[in-house]
């Protein structure tokens, strides 16, 4: 278990937190993400914290390549905390495939999304989500990009493919 302090985005402005992080990272997140990476048989990944917050687990898997599938999993995602619903932090690994410009082929890189969305979401899953995010990242060895994705827009496809081939074109 890796205990890191956080970063979260609130009100636009990004704030450091020294949340200490005690989310430990449940074995079946890594085996999904080498059945991802290594065998090629996922498209992706969407890992939540366990309902007592004390495990990031794997919520869904999927060999579906539709991105708004995915966009959409991810902004109807909901948390709970002392008996209150908002929206929900996820994170997410997605096998990101794209055409080079120029004929020179297609590319895959897989991306670490971080989801928080701005509206909605309780401050206690927000907390955690970005004290944790540190925790899951390094338990993935070969995550080619990270997105932090707070706004809808974030996490739309052009946005994404912009973000991951800057300086590969």
């Amino acid at each position: 278990m890796v205990s890191l302090p956080g970063s979260l985005k609130l009100a636009g402005r990004h704030v450091l937190t020294s949340w200490p992080s005690e989310v430990s990272v449940a074995p079946e997140c890594v085996s999904k993400f080498n059945e991802l990476k290594l065998k090629k048989e996922l498209k992706y990944i969407i890992y939540k914290l366990s309902d007592d917050y004390k495990e990031i687990v794997v919520e869904e898997t999927s060999t579906d390549p539709d991105w708004e599938t995915f966009q959409q999993k991810l902004m109807n995602a909901k948390s709970s905390h002392r008996g209150k619903e908002g929206a929900g932090p996820r994170y997410a690994v997605y096998d990101f495939q794209y055409e080079k410009e120029g004929g020179e082929g297609t590319r895959n890189k897989i991306v670490f999304i971080a989801w928080s969305p701005d509206e909605g979401t309780l401050i206690f899953p927000r907390m955690t989500y970005a004290s944790s995010k540190e925790s899951l990242k390094l338990a993935l060895t070969g995550v080619a990009n990270e997105v932090q994705a707070n706004r809808e827009d974030e996490i739309e496809y052009e946005t994404i493919l912009k973000d991951i081939t800057k300086g590969t074109r």
